[in-house]
């Protein structure tokens, strides 16, 4: 796959984990908030399963996989991971997902919720996400629909993610992330998956309670 991350050195994983840890704690702290409220997901997307063993010498324990399959083969090599799905859902993945993640952060569409209606269990919990911004052709669901569709939703929803529009800027991103925040406080929801590498700090700051950091860790 183009654009693969290889050669991961353990001592520049570990110095750049710490680095992004500390970051995290001080807009935790700027907030009022604890630091221990975050959690730091390591997005393994262009990590190959080999270079795994390297986060784990990081002192990385949580980590999201954006596609299915590589999610399987990854946890199945790793299991000592915690896994979180993080990728675009496809409701005929769910199936294949649900043995190996923990959480889903990626639930948007009814088929998804039909699905997992038919494969989960009372333990099975997920995140829906929301598309706050509004922006034609992205996934996520509607901030006006979010009440209807968890009424629908046969598990246990924990909490929202959202991706905000790309911006240079990471100050650009908290009127979305703090819309977010407002729409999980609405419905009594307290988990928040909101801020990648560009914009964690950010998200920390309006109450992310899980942060999706890859390139950040890993040098690139």
């Amino acid at each position: 796959m183009a654009g693969l991350i290889t050669g991961l050195e353990p001592e520049t994983v570990r110095a750049a984990t710490a680095r992004v840890r500390e970051e995290i704690a001080e807009a935790a702290r700027h907030a009022g908030r604890d630091p221990g409220e975050v959690e730091l997901l390591a997005a393994v997307k262009y990590i190959p399963c080999e270079e795994l063993g390297v986060l784990a010498e990081a002192g990385l324990t949580l980590l999201g996989e954006n596609r299915a399959q590589e999610l399987e083969a990854k946890a199945t090599a790793h299991p000592t991971f915690r896994w979180h799905f993080i990728g675009q859902l496809q409701s005929r993945k769910v199936k294949q997902i649900l043995p190996y993640a923990e959480l889903i952060h990626s639930v948007a569409s009814d088929s998804a919720l039909r699905q997992l209606e038919r494969h989960g269990t009372p333990e099975t919990e997920v995140l829906v996400e929301v598309n706050v911004a509004g922006e034609d052709g992205k996934a996520g669901i509607a901030p006006a629909e979010l009440g209807a569709f968890l009424e629908r939703a046969p598990v246990r929803v924990g909490g929202l993610m959202t991706m905000p529009p790309f911006s240079e800027r990471a100050e650009d991103s908290r009127r979305h992330f703090a819309a977010l925040r407002e729409l999980a406080a609405e419905h009594g929801l307290p988990r928040l998956s909101m801020g990648t590498s560009q914009d964690f700090a950010v998200a920390v700051e309006e109450g992310a309670t899980i942060v999706r950091v890859g390139s950040r860790l890993y040098g690139a």
